[in-house]
């Protein structure tokens, strides 16, 4: 009997005129391959976030951050914060 506990990207969903980033983090235990339960964990990352805080992000993370966040989505979304404050 071997119990397990695997930590996967779920889902990831780019959202809004600002295109954040939703990411849903499964946590699946597993008894002898069997899945036993799942639980959900849910963040949001946005167009300011730090390279280095980019950078502990899943690798699929960064790549869709990386492909969807041009200049432009940054430079509107720093738009946007400047406003809010």
């Amino acid at each position: 009997m071997a119990i397990t506990k695997e930590i996967i990207i779920g889902k990831i969903e780019v959202v809004g005129e600002h295109k954040a980033i939703q990411v849903r983090t499964d946590t699946v235990i597993k008894e002898d391959d069997k899945e036993l339960s799942r639980s959900y964990h849910r963040h949001v990352i946005h167009p300011d976030i730090s390279s280095e805080d980019l950078a502990l992000q899943d690798s699929e993370v960064q790549a869709v951050a990386n492909s969807v966040w041009t200049q432009s989505i940054k430079d509107a979304w720093n738009t946007f914060r400047a406003e809010q404050e």
